[in-house]
């Protein structure tokens, strides 16, 4: 196991980590898109984006296109390459505002951070659709966790916590049970080949019905592109 630093609040952090990879040389192939912070009080990250937007998905978004050369390199036809990215349930009840995915007409840190993992399943479905029109041995998913007991609820309010203490035995899932569902998608037979799922306890469900729509989808690529400072090689495919 090897360490190597990433802040995914920072476009500059991921730049260098991604090219501290490539010179590794190693393949890669699996990468599990897992980072997050909920209901933060309003803030941005040092490229002047809203924290939730900006390290939930758009971090994400730039780390994992600067590595699909390499996922691509790595992936075969029998045994491809995996990209699982982890949403949430929140996201059933996201709007995505594509006029203001900064959050800052009117900022609540429940709609913030809803958007973010709206964006993630929107962004994971147009890419598989992408990397199945390039004829790419790469397959995309995301992974609803469930309700994990972990230090992402620091930010609730102190009633949340006191019964989230009481009640945590009963209702949360443990970090390791949290992170099956990722591992599965990540390593399980059952998923070779198959890209563009939502799952949820190692099971294939349905999300919500907004981010099956693909125009929403392909605005919100390109829209994440200009703001990342990336090109958009998606414009060519419909």
């Amino acid at each position: 196991v090897e360490f190597s630093y990433c802040d995914l609040t920072s476009m500059k952090s991921i730049r260098q980590f991604v090219q501290r990879f490539k010179a590794k040389n190693h393949p890669l192939h699996v990468l599990v898109n897992n980072a997050g912070v909920m209901l933060v009080p309003e803030r941005k990250t040092e490229d002047g984006f809203e924290e939730h937007f900006g390290l939930n998905y758009l971090g994400h978004f730039l780390l994992t296109n600067l590595l699909l050369d390499k996922l691509k390199q790595s992936g075969t036809h029998s045994h491809n390459a995996r990209i699982i990215t982890v949403s949430s349930a929140t996201h059933y009840v996201g709007k995505l505002h594509l006029n203001d995915l900064q959050s800052r007409c009117s900022y609540s840190p429940h709609g913030a951070y809803a958007q973010s993992k709206l964006a993630l399943v929107l962004f994971t479905y147009r890419l598989q659709h992408l990397l199945t029109a390039n004829g790419s041995h790469v397959t995309a998913n995301v992974v609803d966790p469930g309700v994990v007991n972990t230090d992402l609820y620091k930010h609730v309010f102190w009633v949340v916590k006191a019964v989230k203490w009481m009640t945590a035995w009963l209702v949360f899932k443990t970090p390791e049970e949290g992170a099956s569902t990722s591992i599965y998608a990540a390593v399980s037979p059952e998923m070779e080949g198959a890209g563009g799922c939502y799952l949820y306890n190692e099971e294939r469900t349905k999300s919500a019905d907004i981010a099956y729509d693909e125009e929403l989808q392909r605005r919100l690529w390109t829209e994440s592109c200009k703001m990342v400072g990336i090109s958009d090689e998606s414009s060519r495919v419909p």
